[in-house]
């Protein structure tokens, strides 16, 4: 009876153990998995513009790029642009993420095909190159029931934002109805002030300042783009003039009074029906999809946010309606866990002008979430060694019951209670050393056969880590010796305290007592 209730208390600590060994070194797997996917196409540091004014488009991204290449520790320096897109495939529609990724960069591509799914789409690369090719997530295309080379079409939001300003802008009035004080003011105090010198003409400088404050208010309302360019080509031809200082006047050739007069005459006369008709033609161009091929599925996961949709750089500024210009650089490091160092230092040297994020601030939520939960987990699955230690103490008070003659006679002979409690002590601390050796030598043989047991629970119809899900055949582990060695030290302590009272108790028995069995 004793050997199978020691057994039973040595089981409880080896499973409690092994439980922790598995469950921590899977989340530990998940988690150096996950950043090293994120690291193969997010950008160790982003420079996404100006401290002052973040998220503005850089139009001279170039320039950059090649001076934050001389920085040390800067392997590669490339564009970046990721933004929402619909995608359109048979009639079904839905919103999705795309990042541009920049062909030219072999890091990037090389970082995309580490992450294809070739098992189920066998076909699939990781070539863009600057066509209109995409790289979409396994996730997307079970949605959409679409594999490598089917076809896309892709609808920019930016592009819809375009075609409802310009729908609004067709139910107002012409500029000269919309905004009749303004413009009438405007309009008629060129002729009034003009007056002939020589070859030239002026205008007085209260009149000019007046008329340029007003026009180019005008041009910031909600008008129509032929309006506003008429009115830009004015403004353009006033900032041509020279300033006579002496006179007051500004001082204008005559193909600059020419282009004034003719846009005020041209804005005069501007028929409404005319203007919307050609604006809504011009949105024949706008609202027309890119088509796109899909080369290449990506295994994606749902336990971490990543993009539906990787395209090249080109076809990225389109849809994001950047023409040439990029939302921010992305910089390589030689090692990227040393972001946040190389981001201080660069602060530091180049001074507050630019706004630097590190891929660690990028993707905080997620490794905040698995932080939180490697936490709970240790505070859960620690319960199990913790009951495991009671149940031991439990066999011990047992233990003590069932020896009590024995422990009368050691007693009767001279026994210590140092002694008596030393005996029961050395049973807890043999006990909660061989489970947590068992346990971690276990935890480490589960470890190292997860693929097969996977596949054992799968031919019975049971997957509780579906790769649909997690985005991995194999459920990823990594096993860290120090860890472990604290788990089975936690149990060889919880055992021992377990062991530790029963024998104290049985140390304070009455020799008398104990030989008579009472």
């Amino acid at each position: 009876m004793l050997s199978s209730f020691s057994l039973i208390s040595l089981v409880g600590v080896m499973l409690g153990v092994l439980v922790l060994v598995v469950v921590m070194a899977v989340y530990s797997g998940l988690e150096r998995n996950v950043k090293e996917r994120l690291l193969g196409f997010t950008p160790h540091v982003l420079i996404n513009g100006l401290a002052t004014a973040p998220g503005v488009p850089m139009t001279d991204w170039m320039e950059i790029a090649a001076k934050a290449k001389t920085w040390p520790h800067v392997q590669a320096a490339t564009a970046y642009v990721s933004d929402n897109v619909i995608v359109d495939v048979a009639s079904w529609q839905r919103p999705v993420l795309f990042r541009g990724i920049d062909a030219s960069d072999p890091a990037q591509v090389e970082g995309i095909a580490k992450m294809l799914d070739l098992k189920e789409h066998p076909g699939s690369t990781a070539d863009l190159g600057i066509d209109d090719r995409v790289v979409i997530s396994s996730i997307l295309a079970e949605q959409l029931q679409i594999g490598v080379g089917d076809r896309l079409r892709l609808y920019s939001t930016r592009n819809f934002e375009e075609v409802m300003r310009a729908y609004k802008v067709t139910e107002n009035p012409p500029l000269r109805e919309a905004f009749a004080a303004e413009w009438q003011a405007a309009a008629t105090a060129f002729p009034r002030g003009w007056k002939s010198d020589g070859e030239n003409f002026t205008l007085p400088l209260e009149v000019y300042r007046s008329s340029y404050a007003t026009l180019d208010a005008l041009r910031g309302e909600g008008i129509r783009e032929l309006e506003r360019e008429l009115l830009a080509s004015i403004l353009v031809a006033m900032d041509s003039s020279e300033k006579d200082e002496a006179r007051g006047v500004f001082r204008f050739d005559e193909q600059s009074k020419s282009t004034i007069d003719q846009a005020i005459a041209d804005l005069n006369a501007t028929d409404a029906e005319k203007m919307d008709g050609e604006t809504l033609k011009g949105l024949k161009s706008v609202v027309l999809p890119k088509e796109a091929e899909v080369i290449g599925v990506y295994q994606a996961s749902q336990m971490a946010v990543t993009p539906d949709l990787f395209v090249p750089l080109p076809l990225a500024q389109d849809l994001a309606g950047l023409g040439q210009a990029v939302q921010g650089i992305a910089l390589r490091l030689d090692d990227p866990y040393q972001a946040e160092v190389f981001a201080t230092e660069v602060r530091r040297a180049q001074g507050p002008e630019w706004s630097f994020v590190t891929w660690g601030q990028q993707a905080r939520p997620f490794f905040t979430l698995i932080e939180q939960q490697r936490g709970m987990m240790y505070f859960i699955l620690s319960f199990i060694v913790v009951i495991s230690a009671f149940s031991m103490m439990a066999v011990m008070f047992t233990v003590t019951i069932q020896k009590r003659r024995e422990i009368g006679v050691m007693m009767a002979l001279g026994a210590a209670p140092s002694q008596i409690i030393r005996v029961f002590l050395y049973q807890g601390m043999i006990l909660g050393a061989l489970g947590g050796i068992l346990g971690v030598g276990l935890g480490r043989l589960v470890i190292h056969f997860r693929g097969n047991i996977q596949m054992l629970l799968r031919g019975v119809g049971f997957d509780p880590f579906a790769s649909s899900f997690t985005g991995f055949t194999i459920l990823p582990a990594h096993q860290n010796p120090l860890e472990q060695l604290i788990f089975a030290f936690m149990a060889f302590v919880l055992c021992s305290m377990a062991a530790l009272v029963p024998a104290f108790f049985a140390a304070r028995s009455d020799a008398a007592k104990s030989l008579r069995n009472l």
